[in-house]
């Protein structure tokens, strides 16, 4: 199915209010949760976060090959919010509208309950291209502020949202699963997440299922209605 690129010409931030240009106004979403990320990254001393951590860990060697799904995450997210802000924007805010969702309840959790991992390796056990990847992340990206992880929170409501497109071909869907799924284990692989991080995701994603879907998709298919 062919889709027509949303016409945003003419648009100015005087004209945010109005309807065909208000849905703009959800990206502010990622405004107030850079800042909460920066407040509880900065503020919160390391030695207050709880490390997360489960015997599972243990077994869960690191894996630099992971970092192709860590990273692609990035990409899935940047790329799904702009396709659907040109081509579908109903979609457009039911995955944003997920997302901040998603980082109201672990910004909720960091400040309450400020999390870390100890789990990064001291030194790699290969030096190659994908581990001075890793190594990059390790240093921008803090240990604390983990549970619940929001990489997987995030891809759960992208995968939501796209396997209800009855645009997106089965084998679109397919490698959707397959890609979401790889993210899920990369943050363990690449040790940037306990698995105790995933669990937790999701009843987070649940939640925002429940919040955005549940009148217009699964009420009516409760009811054995469509």
């Amino acid at each position: 199915m062919k889709r027509t690129v949303y016409d945003y010409r003419g648009f100015s931030l005087k004209k945010l209010n109005e309807p065909r240009f208000a849905h703009l106004k959800l990206l502010g979403g990622w405004i107030v949760y850079f800042a909460l990320y920066f407040i509880t990254e900065n503020l919160i001393p390391w030695e207050r976060c709880t490390p997360v951590h489960c015997g599972l860990d243990d077994l869960i060697p690191f894996n630099e090959w992971f970092a192709l799904f860590y990273v692609g995450w990035y990409v899935l997210v940047f790329g799904s919010l702009l396709y659907t802000l040109l081509f579908d924007v109903p979609r457009f805010r039911k995955i944003q509208i997920f997302i901040m969702i998603t980082q109201a309840v672990a910004m909720i959790c960091y400040i309450l309950w400020p999390t870390r991992q100890d789990l990064r390796p001291e030194v790699f056990p290969r030096e190659n291209f994908l581990t001075s990847v890793m190594a990059f992340i390790y240093a921008f990206d803090t240990s604390t502020g983990v549970c619940p992880s929001l990489h997987v929170a995030y891809s759960l409501g992208i995968l939501s949202a796209g396997l209800k497109d009855e645009a997106l071909p089965a084998w679109g869907k397919g490698c959707l699963t397959l890609f979401v799924v790889g993210v899920c284990l990369a943050v363990c692989f690449v040790k940037q997440h306990s698995a105790l991080d995933v669990l937790f995701a999701l009843p987070v994603g649940l939640l925002a299922e429940a919040l955005v879907y549940g009148r217009d998709y699964w009420a009516p298919r409760l009811r054995g209605t469509t």
